[in-house]
C-alpha cells in the first residue's frame, strides 16, 4: 500500500491502496471508478471495506501509461478492460505479469462470459463482467486486497 499519490513522506499518514483503471473507452472507466465509490476525474475513493485502506484510483487510457505507471511500483491493483484497443487488458495482463516481480493483482474486465478462458491464460488473478457490476466489482477487489494484504 502507498501514501497518497504514491508520494513516501508527503506529510499525510493515510495509507491508500493505488488502483489502476485501464480502458480505452472512458464509459468504461467511469463505471468502474463509480463501483468503487470514486467520481470520474477525482483520484480518491471511499474505503471498500473497514479492514481495507482508502482507494486511489488512477485512471489510463494506453498501454504505455499503464506500463509507465507499474514501472513506478506504486500499484496495488489493476483493473484491465480486455475489450480495450489497440491493446487489450488480456493481452496486456500477460505481459505485466511475465515482466513485473512481484505484481500486484490483475483484475481483467470481459464482455462474454465465453472469455474467461482468455482471463485465465493471461493469468490474471480474477475477471468481472462487462458491463460493470456495481455489486460484483467491489466484492472482487476487496478480495483481491485482502489476499495482497496477507501476502505482505
Amino acid at each position: 500500500m502507498n501514501q497518497p499519490n504514491g508520494s513516501p513522506g508527503a506529510g499525510d499518514d493515510r495509507v491508500v491502496a493505488r488502483i489502476l483503471v485501464y480502458s480505452d473507452d472512458s464509459g468504461t472507466r467511469a463505471q468502474v471508478l463509480q463501483a468503487l465509490g470514486a467520481v470520474p476525474g477525482e483520484r480518491t475513493a471511499a474505503r471498500l471495506h473497514p479492514d481495507l485502506p482508502d482507494l486511489e484510483c488512477v485512471e489510463v487510457a494506453t498501454a504505455a501509461v499503464v506500463l509507465r505507471e507499474f514501472d513506478t511500483g506504486t500499484v496495488d491493483l489493476a483493473i484491465l478492460d480486455g475489450e480495450a484497443a489497440p491493446v487489450g487488458g488480456m493481452g496486456l495482463a500477460k505481459q505485466i505479469r511475465d515482466e513485473y516481480e512481484p505484481c500486484p493483482p490483475l483484475l481483467v474486465l470481459i464482455a462474454r462470459s465465453a472469455d474467461r478462458w482468455l482471463a485465465d491464460w493471461s493469468r490474471a488473478d480474477a475477471s468481472a463482467p462487462l458491463p460493470v457490476d456495481p455489486l460484483g466489482l467491489p466484492r472482487e477487489v476487496t478480495a483481491l486486497l485482502r489476499r495482497r494484504a496477507r501476502r505482505q
